[in-house]
C-alpha cells in the first residue's frame, strides 16, 4: 500500500463496509480490476474526516456504512471499457433501468478520471445504530438515475430526511457533495488533488 493510504476500518473503529467492487454485487456484475480484498482504503486525511462524521452521525442515532473509497485507476479504466461492451441485461434493472450503459459517461455517472483514485472520495450511507438496518435513501448504491440526484423529486419524507442528514454531517466535516449521486462525497482539501493512483486494494 502507498504511504499515507490505510484500511479505513483500522483507523475509524466501528465503521461498517461492504466493498461492492471486490465481488460481483455491482453494476458490472463481476469483481473489478484492482479490488483483490474485501476492504476499503483511503488516505489518513479521509479517515480523520470520516471519524468526525461518524461522531456526528452517532449523535443522530446513525453509523456510517461504506461502499467504496480509494479506487485504482485500472478499475476506472475497466468501468469505461464496460460501458462500450454489448448489453447483457444482468444488472440493468437494478443499476441503470432508464438509460443505456453507453450514456453513463455523458450523464456523469462514470468518469475517465475519478476523485476516488486520488484517495479523497468516499461512497457511503447511514445505518441505524439501534437496528443495524441501512437508512432508507430512496434508491440504492450506484443507481444511475435522476432519483439518485440531490434534490430528487418523489422521495418519501423519511428518505429525503436521511439524505439531508448524510449531506449535512458530511459537509460539516469537510466534504463536498456530488450532485448526481447522493452517496458520493469528496474532501474539500484533498491531500492529492492532482494524483491518480493505481496500486491494488489487497
Amino acid at each position: 500500500m502507498k504511504d499515507d493510504f490505510v484500511f479505513i476500518d483500522d483507523h475509524v473503529p466501528g465503521i461498517r463496509w461492504d466493498a461492492k467492487y471486490a465481488a460481483g454485487d455491482n453494476f458490472t456484475g463481476a469483481g473489478v480490476d484492482g479490488y483483490l480484498a474485501d476492504r476499503i482504503v483511503g488516505t489518513k486525511a479521509l479517515c480523520a474526516a470520516l471519524g468526525d462524521a461518524q461522531e456526528k452521525a452517532a449523535a443522530l442515532g446513525f453509523g456510517l456504512h461504506l461502499w467504496d473509497a480509494y479506487r485504482p485507476q485500472r478499475a476506472v479504466d475497466r468501468f469505461l471499457r464496460w460501458t462500450a461492451e454489448p448489453e447483457d441485461g444482468r444488472t440493468k434493472d437494478r443499476h441503470y433501468p432508464n438509460i443505456d450503459r453507453s450514456e453513463m459517461v455523458e450523464r456523469g455517472y462514470i468518469a475517465a478520471a475519478s476523485g476516488h483514485s486520488r484517495g479523497g472520495t468516499v461512497d457511503l450511507t447511514l445505518f441505524h445504530l439501534d437496528t443495524g438496518d441501512l437508512a432508507a435513501m430512496g434508491g440504492g448504491y450506484d443507481l444511475m438515475d435522476p432519483v439518485s440526484h440531490h434534490g430528487a423529486e418523489g422521495l418519501a419524507p423519511a428518505e429525503a430526511r436521511n439524505r439531508g442528514h448524510l449531506r449535512s454531517l458530511m459537509e460539516d466535516c469537510g466534504f463536498k457533495a456530488y450532485q448526481c449521486e447522493w452517496w458520493h462525497y469528496t474532501l474539500r482539501d484533498e491531500p492529492y488533488p492532482d494524483t491518480y493512483f493505481d496500486f491494488p486494494v489487497e
